[in-house]
């Protein structure tokens, strides 16, 4: 271990299920033979925090905790066994930290569905502190001319719009409806969509959302606060009136999720990746029948897909529209999340 790596670290500990978080200091840990250690300059706040804080989902998470999943550092220790991975490279910690890499779905580059994970910031400590442990095999390679501060959000949002795209087999020149666009993970999307070829139609509501994503390259906005019929404008947004070839549902309630059906093409492929609370799907048997709709999910990417999502943003074609804030600031974060008040995406400065 380097000399240079103190003993001790700021982080934001979720110490009780329902929060709040509480800003600490904590020991440094170590990182095992095949893991590394990971100084964090930044980290993405994703709605997935708030939920490991709230303990919304069925999977319990470790108490006490600290969260995040978007944190792009340097790498200041490695262990003994750790070959690929060299002091000084920038990696990111994803929403993987780890998996077994010997089961069927690891085999078959599914590791993302690999029964024994490590979940950053949820079964295992995440970003929100100064120094993170990550496996090496996991964590993101990061080339060094691209921005820490900037890149962080694709660790999760980026990538998992990405691998959401590419599962909804939406072709270029296609259209894909974007529920939930001016939020962290919808800004990318967006953006992702556009840089793979395809027409995005923006979901969401207020102005405020609505001018970013046409900003960011959406070639219509619907406004769903002040819509009288968002069933006959989403179809009306798509050039022959059928509607979109694709949707992605990154909502954070149950309601759009019931609703996609109702608008989505013949042999459309309706995409969901938000995880709404206690939240269920219901789509007519018939409709989706003879409409020969597709209902699928998405979850995080395989390391391959973060490689593609992250060249995407080093070639310059996605830029998340984020505010920077310090991480002794987080709870103030996720007031402001929970309220629905954040378009775009926040990114905690961890020395502030």
């Amino acid at each position: 271990m380097a000399a240079t790596i103190p003993k001790e670290q700021w982080a934001q500990v979720i110490e009780q299920t329902g929060g709040p978080v509480h800003y600490k200091k904590i020991p440094v840990a170590q990182p095992g033979p095949d893991e590394v250690l990971v100084n964090i300059k930044y980290s993405g706040v994703c709605h997935t925090d708030l939920h490991a804080m709230k303990g919304d989902w069925p999977l319990p998470t470790k108490i006490p905790l600290v969260g995040g999943h978007e944190g792009a550092g340097i790498v200041v220790a490695r262990g003994e066994l750790v070959k690929d991975v060299e002091i000084g490279d920038h990696v990111g910690i994803k929403w993987l930290n780890g998996s077994c890499l010997s089961c069927s779905f690891c085999q078959q580059s599914d590791e993302s569905l690999c029964p024994t994970p490590l979940l950053s910031g949820y079964t295992v400590d995440g970003s929100f502190q100064q120094y993170a442990i990550g496996k090496a095999a996991h964590v993101a390679r990061i080339p060094k001319e691209c921005s820490l501060e900037a890149v962080s959000p694709i660790l999760c949002a980026g990538l998992t719009v990405y691998k959401a795209l590419k599962e909804s087999g939406a072709r270029p020149g296609q259209q894909v409806a974007i529920v939930g666009a001016g939020g962290g993970l919808g800004s990318l999307a967006i953006q992702y969509a556009k840089a793979m070829g395809l027409h995005a139609i923006a979901i969401d509501g207020g102005e405020e959302k609505g001018k970013m994503c046409k900003e960011l390259g959406a070639g219509t906005y619907i406004d769903f606060s002040t819509s009288k019929n968002l069933v006959q404008e989403v179809k009306a947004a798509t050039p022959d009136g059928f509607g979109p070839h694709a949707v992605l549902l990154l909502a954070v309630s149950e309601g759009p999720f019931q609703q996609a059906s109702e608008y989505v093409r013949s042999r459309g492929t309706i995409v969901c990746v938000g995880l709404p609370a206690n939240a269920f799907l219901k789509a007519p048997v018939f409709d989706t029948v003879v409409r020969m709709i597709n209902i699928k999910g998405s979850y995080v990417g395989n390391r391959q897909d973060t490689a593609e999502a992250i060249d995407f943003f080093r070639r310059g074609l996605i830029k998340a529209p984020y505010k920077v804030v310090g991480l002794s600031q987080l709870q103030e974060v996720f007031d402001l999340m929970e309220a629905g008040k954040i378009a775009g995406r926040y990114v905690v400065d961890t020395s502030k």
